[in-house]
């Protein structure tokens, strides 16, 4: 009953907070409203439709962490998620969350699960972490991912017991799942546990977007249903996704939404690595207005749900131009990191 109430009592915390974020957010375009890290690129895990990590990655030492936090509160970031890899391999992870923090930012985490104990979660808990995410791709392992409700229940009871920051739980149809119906057991264990669910559009390993099947479209929206009774989102992005449907919209990332590789460069998202590759450290309002007003060549079938997201509240304004020839040639591709 007291894990209870101070859950309850933090959520209304982060509420409050978010709506002055909000009303900041429409106030003024000149700051980040969402901006992801990567302390570390290696992970415990080899899900075959992931291109977004390595097996000999070494963490980003915390000191050069804390000038890119820093940075990133300069600009006037309100959300700050850490990603990688797998985000819980960092050593000082509490201390980078800290850090965060410490700016009045919002620390989100989005880790694979598989790391998660009592006292793992206890610290995360005194770090002040807010929000955490973790994709469960099936209810059994298979070849294409290790990411299932069968390995990770047990950590996801832990989470109930322990966590008091807000967890949510992505399932996905798409990129090689093969069983587009464990979803729903996924979602619904989720809501039982009393997390919110949501569902995801899922790349391949080319980075690229495969259409949905009958058997996944009819899924994805049974999904929907459970979402709209557990968790608020904006959904019309991806649901044109579903239909195979391009999305007309003013992608924003390089403004509102950065992605900041272990190389501590900006780029506009994970699947759209190598531009603009400004290093964190020069970046400056100038380039956030440029990028504010640059289309993108790639945004039609984008399936990254967080630039999505923040990009919906610039959508009535500010006309976006054609991107600059070098942005337009490499629109399509992805910047492998070596």
């Amino acid at each position: 009953m007291l894990k209870q109430l101070q859950r309850q009592v933090k959520a209304l915390h982060r509420n409050l907070r978010g709506a002055r974020m909000v009303g900041r957010a429409f106030m003024s375009t000149d700051h980040p409203l969402l901006a992801h890290i990567i302390p570390m690129r290696r992970c415990n895990l080899a899900c075959k439709y992931c291109n977004e990590f390595d097996d000999f990655s070494k963490p980003v030492p915390v000191e050069t962490m804390f000038r890119r936090v820093d940075k990133l509160a300069e600009l006037g970031t309100s959300v700050i998620t850490i990603s990688g890899g797998e985000p819980l391999l960092h050593p000082q992870l509490d201390e980078i969350i800290r850090r965060i923090r410490r700016h009045g930012m919002v620390a989100g985490l989005i880790t694979n699960g598989y790391l998660l104990t009592s006292e793992r979660i206890q610290r995360l808990n005194r770090a002040g972490l807010e929000w955490l995410q973790i994709s469960i791709d099936n209810v059994t392992p298979d070849d294409v991912s290790k990411k299932s409700l069968k390995v990770l229940d047990k950590k996801l009871q832990l989470l109930a017991e322990n966590a008091d920051f807000h967890v949510n739980i992505n399932s996905v149809v798409g990129g090689g799942v093969r069983h587009p119906q464990d979803a729903l057991i996924i979602g619904k264990r989720a809501i039982e546990l009393g997390f919110s669910s949501t569902v995801g559009i899922i790349h391949d390993g080319d980075g690229q977007l495969q259409p949905l099947g009958e058997e996944e479209r009819r899924v994805y929206q049974e999904m929907k249903a459970l979402e709209k009774r557990s968790f608020t989102r904006v959904n019309s992005f991806q649901d044109n996704i579903a239909q195979g449907r391009p999305n007309q919209w003013r992608c924003r990332a390089g403004a509102r939404y950065l992605y900041i590789c272990e190389e501590g460069l900006v780029h506009y998202c994970s699947q759209q690595r190598g531009y603009p590759a400004i290093p964190l450290e020069q970046y400056k309002v100038a380039d956030i207005r440029r990028e504010y007003l640059t289309e993108k060549g790639c945004a039609p079938h984008c399936t990254v749900s967080c630039v999505h997201q923040v990009s919906i509240f610039d959508s009535w304004r500010a006309p976006q131009q054609p991107a600059a020839a070098r942005a337009a040639a490499h629109a399509n591709e992805l910047v492998q990191i070596e």
